[in-house]
């Protein structure tokens, strides 16, 4: 019957049926009507905390870049989506507390499959993921995040994009799918906070034991 609904609800979206709208029969997409259009925009389910979404560069509490380009993320991406490349602080003006700094800095999202092995590689927790996934592009370009797009704001939040549907919430908790500290480890580290502060957001609170 899977195969029966789905022709079904392609069947009432067409023209001759009355349909004006692109429509889904589950939680999340529009509803169409007959004669009338469906005003606003669609309600979006609520999604947790650690969702793989679009990607962050973060920055410190002070202000200073987290990411200092040593390229690991670019070299365990399966899907060759990331590019980096470092160069040497300015020792009067860093950009980040290092050596060096993520220089350049591009994620193509026409090949990322949002597997996370880039949070999991990254020594300085620089690169995470926020809880956006509605975002689509109308040109290659766009699909190409700049180290301009990717690093937050003064306020620690991620930039908006114009082709980005961002909702409440989902721009919040960015490091949700860091590393924790584990509770199959060591006895005397379960519960304590095992990361670097962030900017806009200060210290993330120490996840739960495992049940």
């Amino acid at each position: 019957m899977g195969y029966l609904d789905g022709f079904l609800v392609t069947l009432k979206q067409h023209r001759m049926f009355g349909g004006v709208l692109s429509t889904t029969p589950y939680s999340g997409g529009r509803v169409a009507k007959k004669g009338k259009k469906t005003e606003g925009r669609d309600e979006k389910i609520a999604k947790p905390e650690r969702l793989h979404g679009r990607h962050v560069l973060n920055r410190y509490e002070d202000g200073m870049e987290k990411c200092i380009g040593c390229e690991l993320c670019a070299g365990v991406c399966p899907a060759k989506c990331i590019y980096v490349r470092g160069a040497d602080n300015d020792p009067q003006n860093p950009t980040s507390p290092g050596e060096r700094f993520g220089f350049v800095y591009e994620i193509n999202y026409l090949r990322c499959i949002h597997c996370d092995l880039c949070v999991e590689a990254c020594p300085t927790e620089a690169i995470t993921e926020t809880k956006l996934f509605e975002f689509s592009f109308t040109s290659r370009s766009d699909a190409v995040y700049t180290k301009a797009e990717l690093v937050v704001g003064d306020d620690g939040k991620p930039r908006h994009m114009p082709w980005e549907d961002w909702r409440a919430g989902e721009d919040e908790h960015t490091s949700g799918w860091m590393r924790a500290t584990s509770p199959g480890g060591d006895a005397d580290f379960v519960g304590h906070v095992g990361w670097s502060s962030e900017l806009g957001y200060g210290v993330r609170a120490a996840e739960r034991p495992a049940d």
